[in-house]
């Protein structure tokens, strides 16, 4: 797997507006709604999951990153949206940063395996200086996604 599989186009918000982690979810979650890939009648269960998952562990892993996630029923794969915040925002995480770059992924509820494979490729990736430093410059949804992409991130 490979995060160019998971954020495809119209699954990016290059600048998020939220300055605090619940609106923040609910930004992503929102726009996972409009951009047609997560039914409107799934936007607060999701968003009560995130939440939820949130309030028992910072999803901040350090460095600028935080990986919020959960299992959602309903689902029939890995849904994921990208989303960078320029002002940065306070995630709890475990080195006291400011979050700027998030990705929220929800996995089919029972996928156990999934969400641990999802989760070490997001990780792995997002852990790189190099990845966080083009996230940074990119200019706009195409250079987010071409940062992201396998050939340049040895994912």
């Amino acid at each position: 797997m490979a995060l160019s599989d998971l954020i495809l186009p119209g699954r990016i918000l290059a600048e998020m507006r939220s300055s605090e982690r619940i609106a923040a979810l609910a930004e992503l979650v929102d726009h996972l709604v409009m951009a047609g890939v997560l039914p409107g009648t799934a936007r607060d269960v999701a968003l009560e999951a995130l939440t939820l998952r949130e309030e028992q562990r910072s999803t901040g892993i350090g460095n600028g990153v935080a990986i919020p996630h959960c299992f959602l029923t309903g689902l029939d794969e890995v849904i994921a949206v990208f989303g960078r915040s320029p002002q940065g925002i306070d995630f709890h995480s475990v080195d006291h940063v400011p979050v700027r770059f998030l990705l929220l992924f929800m996995v089919p509820e029972a996928q156990h395996s999934l969400h641990l494979k999802t989760l070490a490729t997001i990780a792995r990736v997002l852990n790189q200086p190099e990845v966080r430093q083009r996230l940074a410059d990119a200019p706009d949804e195409a250079a987010i996604l071409d940062a992201l992409r396998p050939s340049t991130v040895g994912a």
